[in-house]
């Protein structure tokens, strides 16, 4: 679950509200309905594809039907989005993070700032905007953050006559 929360900006409703009809193992995709039903399909990490695969054929038969939530909670139920946050502090405490410094919407934020920073020839920004499922761009400025070595890097640049 956070695997994938980290790889691909899904907010904790996204998450939560997935069913398996929504994901495509075969074209390793995922069908999001957003805030407002607005739907964006998004690539899934190569990484995700033997997890995803390995948990799916791990459930019961019943449990993998198109219309069947992907996360299940201990009572194979869907899983309620505040128990995702418990379940979530319970994994920061057992990697000895401390759990009151981190939220789930850190993973969102980590996925938007590396996106920009590590792949800035590949990403810009309406490709995060739609990622991240925002209806404008002036929502994703946040993540827009400029290091201090870039901004040494522009001044050290300018040409001073």
């Amino acid at each position: 679950m956070f695997k994938l929360l980290a790889t691909t900006g899904l907010r904790r409703s996204e998450l939560v509200s997935l069913i398996w009809e929504q994901v495509d193992l075969v074209s390793v995709t995922i069908r999001i309905e957003g805030k407002g039903k607005k739907e964006r399909i998004l690539p899934l990490h190569s990484h995700l594809i033997p997890l995803l695969a390995s948990y799916k054929a791990a459930l019961r038969s019943y449990q993998i039907y198109p219309s069947e939530p992907v996360f299940l909670n201990k009572n194979r139920k869907a899983l309620d989005p505040r128990v995702l946050h418990v379940i979530y502090k319970d994994v920061l405490k057992k990697a000895g993070l401390p759990p009151t410094r981190f939220s789930l919407h850190h993973l969102r934020y980590t996925f938007a700032t590396l996106m920009l920073q590590q792949n800035k020839e590949n990403v810009d920004l309406r490709t995060l905007q739609y990622l991240l499922g925002h209806e404008s761009i002036t929502s994703i400025q946040v993540y827009t953050y400029v290091e201090f070595e870039q901004k040494k890097k522009a001044i050290d640049s300018f040409l001073i006559f």
